[in-house]
């Protein structure tokens, strides 16, 4: 499709001012009709011996062959257990090789792998186990201050007194085992925790399992098969499970590749957690898509750690969020560092600033960096910018959708498409859509309408080249360093508190993260409260990157007549705060 002059696709003659906002990416490739087993194991062919993952934590190099051996015997123990195609297994770890083999092991038998996120809390993991009906739940003993078998076990008192190594939960009837692994410990120093079936124990039943009959499940699953299940944000306060196709997430990866220049002569640094779709599809899928190699730097963000990994692997790519590249850009051993090395990445989550951009491809030495943009309901890439744009059109826009996508922008209230220029609610259909909330077909009919356009909350506009600008979010969710935040879920948390009367949870702007949580709150009638006391409150019961940074306490809101919060003018009040200390400390 040419580059320039009159988009073909667009709705509307070249000489038309009203032109709508809407435009179709073909391609010269076709989509990938297999799944992700089918094309996992055409790479494995082609590649065997090369690195396909190299976790530095762990200290584990394992090639396209081993990394497939091991793989297909997890698969096969899941099935010497009871699991198969549609079962619905959760995996609650940080970044290391187990989870991979999880990622792989799962698709292998058509199972559905949950992603839940490391940070959460009993009350977050409590919705993730109920919304998504998991059956089994693999898990690491703890994570800094969190003690994940603690946690269960709170939620799960029957495992104090159990005699077993299997799950009965009357609040989670669909739960059947928990298994642990500890990826920083040898098979031999594994402790044994009621309740809890061990990695070791686990694996040793795969043996049950023959080569034909896992073959046999294999060649039974469809590329639109669910395949994963993923949580973003919801109007219900909590996120919503997404579900996510073979279809989906293969082709969003590969053609990510395509456009990338990405293949099996690259080497990825991986810094995003696996458990986000930045880096379960378009980091740890996009390597095995092509054959490339994944490398692990650490088991959870540390800048430091990223410069030792690129440096050390000569990783020719990296992915993060602006945050992230900050944070590797001002470490004390940057200047020291040998980069050279590096040619691509993707960038998203946030805004980038452009000298950030500039810093990136000059003195980190990636030239050709890419902006990324989507959400996790568009499995999640839906467009990225190219090599050859220039820096204004990487830092002004979000580059154009990816191959076999569609686009358009709308008027929000009324669904029609806009003139090319003007804002509106951006909107995809294609290849990449979900399949829907799981168990959930009332949302699933409010994100997805009637002819197949996904609503993406966000505002922003067009131009005649089908490259889109970000102004907005009709959705009030918080980015913070690539973190959604959804203020209802924060909201619901703090009105348990006692002397709690109103809350509104709302996002503030953030050199750092890009936005910071902010919360106006208002006490009960004649209580005092403090801010230590909402923070106190918060600690250890919701994750730390949703406890609000900036807390007021008030005794009134701004509020329409008809009642409603005016989050909006709470904002611009704490950023005209925020301006006026700026100026003051200055």
């Amino acid at each position: 499709m040419a580059r320039s002059g009159r988009n073909p696709n667009a709705i509307g003659s070249a000489s038309d001012a009203l032109r709508r906002s809407y435009f179709h990416r073909g391609g010269e490739t076709p989509l990938r009709g297999v799944t992700i087993p089918e094309q996992f194991a055409d790479i494995v062919s082609r590649f065997e011996k090369r690195e396909a993952i190299v976790a530095v934590p762990q200290s584990r190099r394992l090639s396209y062959r081993e990394l497939s051996t091991q793989a297909d015997r997890v698969a096969r123990a899941l099935l010497a257990h009871g699991f198969g195609k549609g079962n619905r297994i959760g995996i609650w770890s940080t970044n290391n090789v187990e989870w991979v083999l999880l990622q792989l092991a799962t698709a292998r038998i058509g199972a559905v792998l949950v992603n839940v996120n490391p940070a959460y809390r009993p009350r977050e993991l409590a919705h993730a186990l109920e919304r998504s009906e998991i059956e089994a739940v693999f898990l690491i003993p703890r994570f800094r201050s969190s003690d994940y078998v603690a946690m269960l076990t709170q939620l799960i008192p029957e495992l104090t007194t159990s005699k077993t190594d299997s799950v009965e939960s009357k609040q989670f009837p669909h739960l059947s085992r928990l298994i642990l692994f500890d990826p920083n410990m040898t098979a031999s120093a594994t402790t044994a925790v009621a309740g809890f079936l061990s990695w070791e124990r686990f694996l040793a039943r795969a043996d049950e399992i023959s080569r034909q009959r896992l073959e046999g499940e294999t060649a039974s699953l469809d590329p639109d098969d669910a395949i994963n299940i993923q949580y973003t944000s919801g109007t219900t306060g909590f996120p919503k499970a997404v579900v996510l196709s073979h279809h989906n997430i293969l082709n969003n990866a590969w053609f990510t590749a395509q456009c990338m220049s990405f293949d099996q002569n690259d080497r990825l640094c991986i810094p995003v957690p696996f458990y986000h779709c930045f880096g379960m599809v378009l980091s740890n899928l996009l390597c095995f898509s092509v054959g490339a190699c994944a490398v692990v730097p650490s088991e959870h963000f540390d800048p430091g750690a990223i410069l030792d990994c690129v440096q050390r692997e000569r990783c020719t790519a990296i992915h993060g969020v602006p945050t992230m590249f900050i944070a590797a850009l001002g470490h004390p051993r940057f200047a020291d560092t040998d980069l050279s090395t590096l040619r691509t990445g993707i960038m998203a989550g946030a805004p980038c600033p452009p000298e950030l951009m500039r810093r990136v491809m000059e003195d980190m030495h990636v030239p050709e960096i890419l902006i990324g943009y989507g959400e996790t309901e568009a499995s999640p890439l839906t467009h990225l910018t190219s090599a050859s744009d220039s820096l204004q059109r990487r830092v002004a826009t979000v580059g154009r959708n990816l191959p076999h996508q569609e686009v358009k922008v709308i008027e929000v209230e009324s669904g029609a498409t806009v003139p090319l220029g003007d804002d509106g609610e951006i909107c995809f259909r294609g290849y990449h859509v979900m399949k829907g909330y799981y168990a959930d077909a009332e949302a699933t009919r409010e994100a997805i309408d009637e002819n197949g356009w996904l609503r993406s909350g966000d505002i922003g506009h067009m131009d005649e080249e089908g490259y889109v600008s970000i102004t907005g979010r009709r959705k009030e969710m918080i980015i913070r360093g690539g973190e959604n935040i959804y203020p209802r879920e924060i909201e619901d948390f703090l009105f348990t508190h006692p002397k709690v009367a109103e809350v509104a949870v709302f996002g503030i702007p953030d050199e750092y993260f890009g936005e910071a949580v902010a919360a106006w709150i208002q006490p009960h009638a004649g209580e005092q409260l403090t801010e230590q006391e909402i923070r106190d409150f918060c600690e250890g019961h919701i994750a730390h990157f949703k406890i609000p940074s900036h807390i007021q306490l008030v005794q009134e809101f701004p509020m329409t007549v008809t009642g409603k919060l005016q989050k909006f003018r709470m904002r611009e009040k704490v950023v005209e705060q925020m301006k006026k200390e700026s100026v003051t400390s200055a």
